[in-house]
């Protein structure tokens, strides 16, 4: 039924997107907010339904009317099945025994929140482990070997410009 209704609704905005605004079909049935309302295009109905000239009009305003009586209709139904679930439930749970009550709270409430708390755990986890991993990886990339003979030419240039400088050891 919700979707029923998304749908005269979404049909009730392309209508007034193709139709609405200035000097479009239904700016006579738009009122000062931006709104189409029934008594609006009743009005607005009333005023063309004998003119002519205003057919086209005529044929936009009667195929939103019909949306907006559908749109009020489905809420309609809405409203007493929402209702209806709404009883039936409250009467359900009275008769519900005690095994009943631990499978609704266990299983279908704690179990699946309890599994996405697990879920977001882990992958929070090993995003950590994950950059932990890299940062290792970047560190050690370069081996020791080739550590320890920059190590010994960057000395030997210091050693250089030291003598340079005139300070010997």
């Amino acid at each position: 039924m919700e979707t029923k209704k998304d749908e005269i609704v979404r049909q009730q905005e392309e209508l007034q997107e193709e139709h609405g605004g200035e000097e479009g079909l239904l700016e006579e049935a738009t009122n000062d907010s931006g709104k189409i309302t029934k008594a609006n295009v009743n009005d607005r109905i009333k005023a063309i339904k004998n003119d002519a000239t205003f057919a086209d009009e005529l044929k936009v305003l009667k195929a939103y009317l019909k949306l907006i009586e559908q749109e009020a209709e489905i809420s309609k139904e809405i409203k007493v099945l929402t209702q209806f679930l709404d009883n039936y439930i409250l009467t359900r749970y009275g008769d519900l025994t005690e095994d009943e009550i631990k499978t609704l709270v266990v299983d279908d409430k704690w179990m699946p929140t309890l599994r996405q708390a697990i879920a977001s755990e882990m992958d929070r986890i090993s995003q950590r482990l994950t950059k932990r991993i890299q940062e290792l990886a970047e560190r050690y990339d370069t081996p020791l070997p080739e550590l320890t003979s920059r190590v010994e030419e960057l000395t030997a240039k210091v050693e250089a410009h030291l003598q340079r400088m005139g300070l010997v050891w």
